[in-house]
């Protein structure tokens, strides 16, 4: 298998670019790059790794590196029960940007939650997006299974 990181690059813009316009943030890519980032470290943080590897082995090279960057097999999950928990984590994983990047609104945060998963369908499997739904806390299991519908 030849790496081609031009293609990886290029393929990396163009998912940027369209997920900052599902975001409506379409001039602020920096900002859907954070946001994007930020979910996706908060899901793995919570689901099993078992979970996250077969996740990962679906999405196409360049969202392999975001999901990846940083993590760490060590360290201690979260203990993360409902919405408001994971959206503080989500946040944590922002960083200093946080407030600014979700409007210091946990309705803004959900609604970039959503979006994000319904986005990353067009990656993962029906079945994947199941298996991890089956994984997630009762109270979180709303997030994805409202989403993988559509």
């Amino acid at each position: 298998m030849a790496l081609n990181f031009n293609q990886y690059a290029t393929e990396g813009n163009t998912f940027l670019k369209d997920y900052a316009k599902e975001m409506n943030m379409p001039n602020d890519l920096e900002k859907a790059g954070r946001i994007f980032a930020s979910i996706m470290h908060a899901l793995r943080d919570i689901i099993p790794a078992e979970e996250s590897l077969q996740f990962i082995a679906q999405l196409p090279m360049f969202l392999k590196a975001v999901y990846v960057n940083g993590w760490s097999l060590k360290r201690k999950k979260p203990k993360i029960k409902n919405m408001a928990e994971f959206l503080d984590l989500v946040r944590a994983h922002v960083g200093p940007t946080q407030y600014n990047d979700f409007e210091y609104s946990d309705d803004t945060a959900e609604r970039y939650v959503d979006t994000t998963f319904i986005y990353i369908r067009k990656y993962v499997s029906l079945g994947e997006l199941e298996d991890i739904r089956g994984s997630l806390p009762k109270e979180l299991k709303s997030m994805i299974y409202s989403n993988i519908m559509f």
